[in-house]
């Protein structure tokens, strides 16, 4: 799955600029990461230093370098407010199965419709990169913005039981796909 689009290429929908991570994006996603109100549904996830968002956008770059898609760093594209950042978000290979479709954004900008044309833009990428490979989400059974988000995108729950690896040994985790996937698949995303 080699790229044949030059990664820097940036992508637009109505309001949004998406971006491949750069390293200048560090400190602005650092501050999305950090704050805990965009982690409400999971507490552990946040990040608490710029290591750990150094190397979640090293990751999503390398997605970037093997692939040709990954998630994106999202601004505002236009008005006063350009350039400003909204998010991040976009569709990375998991397990080299899947699309996982993921997404985070500032609390300011929650109930806009960001949301929307990140992931709409996203699964678009991802089906003109690899058609042949499922789109997921991956979330868990409190968050129901995201649930909605999914289901708004096309999503259909595939699989819900507990979450591996959460330190909340109640926690629910739920598979949304764009399609039925395999026992195979199944077992494999849910057992990490």
């Amino acid at each position: 799955m080699a790229p044949d689009t030059p990664v820097d290429v940036p992508a637009r929908t109505d309001r949004l600029l998406l971006t491949a991570p750069r390293r200048e994006d560090l400190d602005d996603v650092f501050t999305l990461y950090s704050d805990p109100q965009v982690w409400e549904h999971l507490p552990a996830g946040r990040h608490t230093d710029r290591t750990q968002t150094a190397l979640l956008l090293q990751r999503i770059r390398d997605s970037w370098d093997a692939v040709g898609l990954g998630s994106w760093v999202a601004r505002l594209a236009g008005g006063p407010d350009a350039g400003r950042l909204v998010g991040t978000g976009g569709c990375d290979l998991r397990l080299g199965v899947t699309w996982n479709l993921s997404y985070r954004l500032h609390r300011r900008d929650w109930g806009h419709g960001y949301a929307s044309e990140l992931t709409a833009a996203a699964i678009g990428a991802a089906r003109r990169r690899h058609p042949d490979v499922p789109v997921t989400a991956y979330l868990l059974e409190h968050n129901v913005r995201s649930a909605a988000a999914a289901e708004r995108a096309g999503l259909h729950l595939q699989w819900r039981g507990p979450d591996a690896g959460n330190p909340d040994p109640d926690a629910v985790r739920l598979l949304y796909a764009d399609r039925p996937l395999s026992r195979v698949v199944l077992e494999l995303l849910t057992a990490t």
